[in-house]
């Protein structure tokens, strides 16, 4: 049995997991840790490889499915201050993993910083959103990412800049175990001209989402220009359900989670989905949902 020897008091097992998620849905975290500082992240870390415990990061949960039975391993939580800290300079902004998204993109309109409003309406935390080049059809968060800190499987920390970092439509090279905080090099412009620019996309980014409902996550990538939700609408696979989840009918890319459903009914719904629109018009979609 795996020993944690000097982080007992950041430590708890067998931790439900469902309600960090935006699909509220899986099992429990056979280990939950909340580091305080970067030393007993890294600590964490270093503990976790030399005993062979699987470790994974929960950011803000947005588009992750937890299998029912639970995540057999550490799961991290990035919520402690030092992690979650923004701090401005000049024209740019460092900011820690486990901040949100939406506190970043308000710090940078108060402050007169331009390059990340059009991230306005995404959820999720700071981590998670470089980690997978967060954007919509405006840009995307790789595009003003000066700098990435990274810790590997072995608890080693490094600072990923200019050639190291790579990005492309949802994705990054940031293979790394966990990322510790970015910094985005934006710029100056005037802070009304931001924040009006930022509601405007906000409000187009909601409509574009199911609202009133507890749980709900984007399914696929969209398609060489062709959207996830059109390819599926096409396919007559919008509204369809496998249990007590269902893909959305007014936005055919959400999988909404009514009561009763489960992980296994999601994967399942996924799967029919994904040969539906491969089956109607030959293109294989790429999942955005992260399964664990």
């Amino acid at each position: 049995m795996p020993t944690f020897s000097g982080l007992e008091h950041i430590l708890c097992e067998e931790v439900a997991l469902s309600p960090f998620t935006s699909l509220r849905l899986g099992g429990d975290a056979e280990y939950f840790a909340q580091p305080t500082s970067e030393e007993e992240l890294i600590a964490l870390v270093q503990k976790c490889s030399e005993q062979d415990v699987r470790l994974r990061v929960i950011g803000g949960g947005s588009n992750i499915l937890i299998p029912d039975d639970g995540f057999s391993g550490m799961v991290v939580s990035l919520d402690a201050a030092c992690f979650c800290q923004i701090v401005v300079e000049g024209n740019r902004i460092h900011a820690g993993a486990g901040a949100k998204l939406a506190h970043l993109l308000s710090i940078a309109a108060k402050n007169g910083l331009s390059g990340v409003e059009q991230l306005a309406g995404i959820a999720g935390s700071v981590g998670g959103a470089v980690r997978t080049n967060a954007g919509t059809h405006s840009g995307d968060i790789g595009q003003v990412t000066n700098s990435v800190r990274v810790i590997n499987s072995d608890g080693e920390v490094s600072d990923k800049v200019g050639d190291d970092l790579r990005f492309s439509y949802r994705q990054s090279n940031l293979d790394d175990l966990v990322v510790i905080r970015a910094t985005f090099e934006l710029e100056s412009a005037v802070p009304e001209e931001i924040t009006k620019q930022m509601q405007t996309l906000w409000i187009v980014k909601k409509s574009q989402q199911p609202s009133g409902v507890v749980g709900h996550g984007c399914v696929f990538r969209d398609h060489g220009g062709i959207t996830a939700a059109s390819l599926i609408e096409q396919a007559g696979m919008k509204g369809h359900a496998v249990g007590a989840v269902v893909m959305s009918e007014a936005h055919p890319n959400y999988l909404i989670v009514n009561g009763g459903g489960t992980s296994k009914d999601a994967l399942q719904l996924v799967q029919q989905v994904h040969d539906a629109v491969l089956a109607h018009s030959g293109v294989s979609l790429a999942t955005q949902l992260e399964v664990w």
